[in-house]
C-alpha cells in the first residue's frame, strides 16, 4: 500500500495549481531546506540543455510530490546523493530491459513495473503529467534527462519513505 494515498496526492494537486508565484516560490525554498538534493537534480537540467519550459515542468512535478510527502508527513526524510544514484540505476535497468522487446512486450513491461510501483499514484501522476505535456515520447538526449528526473523524484520517494509505511503498518 503506498504511503502516499489517492486522495493526498489529488490534494496536493489542487494545492500547487492554486498557489500564485510567490507561493510556488516558498514551496521550492522549503523544498530547498528539506530536501535540496531533489531540488538540485532539477536545476541540473539546465546543464543537460533542458529548456525553461521542461525545466518548469520538473519543478511542477517536484511541488506536487513534495507537497504530497508533506501531506503524508514524510517531507523530513532525508533523500541524499546516494539514494538518487541507486533509484537512477534502477530506473536506467529498466529503460535497458524494455530495449529489443516489442511494443506489446513493452506495453507489458511498463504496466507490470507500474501496477506494482511502492508509489503508484505518484508515479501515474508523474506519467500522466509527462504525457499530457508531451514528453513522454523521448527524442532527443536532452528528452531523455527531462523524463529520467521526473521518473526519480517519484522513485527516490518511493525508497525515502517506504521505511515510513513499514512502520506505520505496525
Amino acid at each position: 500500500m503506498p504511503t502516499i494515498a489517492k486522495e493526498i496526492l489529488g490534494r496536493a494537486v489542487r494545492l500547487v495549481r492554486k498557489m500564485n508565484l510567490p507561493q510556488r516560490e516558498r514551496l521550492l525554498d522549503e523544498i530547498h531546506l528539506h530536501q535540496p538534493n531533489l531540488l538540485y537534480s532539477a536545476l541540473a537540467l539546465r546543464r543537460f540543455g533542458a529548456s525553461y519550459e521542461q525545466l518548469e515542468v520538473v519543478l511542477n512535478i517536484l511541488l506536487v510530490c513534495f507537497e504530497s510527502m508533506k501531506l503524508a508527513g514524510a517531507e523530513r526524510i532525508m533523500i541524499d546523493e546516494a539514494l538518487q544514484e541507486r533509484c537512477l540505476e534502477r530506473i536506467t535497468g529498466k529503460m535497458r530491459f524494455l530495449e529489443g522487446l516489442s511494443s506489446s512486450q513493452k506495453d507489458e513491461a511498463v504496466m507490470a513495473a507500474t501496477t506494482e510501483h511502492p508509489e503508484i499514484w505518484l508515479l501515474a501522476f508523474v506519467i500522466d503529467d509527462l504525457k499530457t505535456r508531451g514528453m513522454i515520447s523521448i527524442q532527443t538526449d536532452t528528452e531523455k534527462f527531462v523524463v529520467l528526473a521526473a521518473l526519480n523524484i517519484v522513485e527516490c520517494i518511493a525508497e525515502a519513505v517506504l521505511p515510513l509505511a513499514k512502520l506505520r503498518k505496525s
